[in-house]
């Protein structure tokens, strides 16, 4: 099996960076953003890396003012070292603690030949004074608002080592994201989208909770957020938000004003969306075909400790099968090593998965992000093992867990994985009639049992062209499922398949 296989050199190795390269000199008012490049780990799926390009990068595009050329550059594209012609007279290099090793290696190699660096991201907010040697400026908190003001003191030849924006400032007055500097090719879809921002819960383990960063719950308008969709040209749409159902009245709205499009797309809601079943409905007669539920643990204890406002786990299982009966597909994110949690805790999650079929499982080792509650908590009781960042990664233990060792946490985190990416796991958690059979067997093989395919697929931007086909077929049997819910309300409808959930 492929997770049995180290990562190919392509999603574990970062291209090199050639130090005898010489470059022309810095185009006036060019600019280049990064993404930077990041190990993939084998047990997962490589193709999620390439379902929707990073929002915060055509975000900031989108912020550049008049007179100013920009470009993109995502080094999980697999299309080698990032470009140096014409060569930027700025860079901006987006910075999370998983890659800020190579992040920064991009930021010393465009600063020796003349560039203008700027670093941003989450890890940057958390760890400026880490991060500062490795720019000529940081971008702290929100970088729509920053960006344009650094730029202008680029030109003015007064770079200030340091640039923060607030995210009190209503997001609904952003420009939609530039996504016209995307490679469309490369991407599943580029209809990243986000209509809200921040989250009602404090979850001690969640970046949210990051000490600085104060995110106020926001919405943009429905119809605003429908015209951009609706404006990408794409069938599929991917909502980023934390938790698109936070607001229950407002999520009723949206959904009215993406109706109309007869298009379909995903979201990460929390379980609670299902207390009100005739919202699901509209959901589902909205487009949506997947959702990513955050169950986290099946361990109530774990979940109050962290401070989880979720229902109890033990009806886990009648709400998603609300999911289920509205024909949309759960991927469930659960995360292990919480101090309740012991040895037989793996299997125990798998099971649960296969007896409630859902379609899709993400996992995670519990992992202390620096300037959360939980990396302060660790630290304090002397559980942190390092402060390699690069392992931070959720695939890694990275703590002493209470009631296994580090290496039972790594083990059957690995387990898990392997397990559910099994012919016969995938065929236990199969639709419940052969007509949507044989869709989700295509969308698991390709997602989950393509590993070795994928470097290639990748490498040569052929990864929209292989998903089309799978999403215009979800996008018209879900057409169809809709109409069938409008005119037989009470019918209950098996799965149907929803790509890149």
């Amino acid at each position: 099996m492929f997770s049995d296989l180290c990562s190919p050199a392509g999603m574990s190795e970062a291209p090199a960076l050639n130090d005898r390269l010489r470059t022309g000199p810095a185009v006036s008012r060019m600019a280049l953003l990064i993404n930077p490049f990041y190990r993939k780990d084998p047990h997962g799926s490589f193709g999620k890396h390439v379902l929707t390009p990073t929002l915060a990068l055509t975000s900031i595009a989108a912020a550049t003012p008049l007179g100013w050329q920009v470009r993109y550059w995502d080094e999980n594209l697999l299309k080698g070292p990032p470009p140096h012609r014409p060569f930027p007279q700025v860079v901006g290099i987006t910075v999370h603690l998983t890659f800020a090793r190579r992040a920064y290696e991009l930021a010393r190699w465009y600063r020796a030949r003349g560039a203008k660096v700027v670093l941003g991201g989450l890890h940057v907010l958390s760890c400026p004074e880490e991060c500062a040697p490795h720019a000529d400026a940081l971008a702290l908190g929100e970088g729509v608002q920053t960006w344009p003001q650094i730029l202008h003191d680029v030109e003015r030849g007064c770079l200030k080592p340091r640039y923060e924006g607030s995210y009190d400032w209503h997001f609904r007055h952003d420009p939609p994201p530039e996504r016209a500097i995307l490679p469309r090719r490369d991407f599943l879809t580029t209809a990243s989208l986000i209509a809200t921002r921040g989250c009602k819960n404090r979850c001690t383990f969640c970046y949210l909770a990051t000490r600085g960063l104060k995110m106020p719950c926001q919405r943009r308008e429905a119809e605003d957020v429908a015209r951009e969709f609706a404006a990408t040209g794409e069938p599929y749409g991917v909502f980023t938000d934390n938790n698109l159902g936070a607001n229950r009245l407002y999520l009723r709205e949206l959904c009215r004003a993406l109706r109309p499009l007869e298009k379909i797309w995903s979201a990460a809601v929390t379980i609670n969306v299902t207390d009100d079943e005739t919202l699901v409905r509209e959901m589902a007669l909205a487009g949506c075909t997947g959702v990513f539920v955050g169950f986290e643990s099946l361990s109530a204890q774990n979940l109050n400790d962290v401070g989880k406002n979720t229902p109890h786990p033990q009806d886990y299982a009648r709400r998603v099968a609300i999911f289920h009966h509205y024909g949309m597909q759960v991927n469930g994110s659960f995360v292990f090593g919480f101090d309740h949690d012991g040895p037989d805790v793996f299997e125990r999650t798998a099971d649960w998965i296969e007896e409630n079929r859902l379609e899709c499982a993400t996992f995670h080792i519990l992992t202390p992000y620096p300037g959360t509650p939980l990396f302060d908590d660790l630290r304090r009781q002397g559980r942190l093992l390092h402060k390699n960042w690069e392992l931070y990664d959720t695939a890694h233990a990275v703590f002493r867990p209470l009631l296994m060792t580090p290496e039972q946490l790594d083990a059957g985190y690995s387990r898990c994985y392997r397990r559910l990416f099994t012919l016969s796991s995938i065929w236990k958690r199969r639709p419940l009639t052969l007509k949507e059979t044989i869709p989700y067997v295509a969308m698991s093989l390709l997602y989950k049992r393509a590993n070795r395919l994928w470097p290639l697929v990748i490498r040569h931007g052929l990864t929209h062209a292989l998903w089309r086909p799978l999403v215009e077929v979800s996008r018209r049997r879900h057409v169809e499922f809709r109409r069938h819910l409008c005119e037989h309300p009470q019918t209950s409808q098996s799965l149907l398949v929803a790509p890149g959930v």
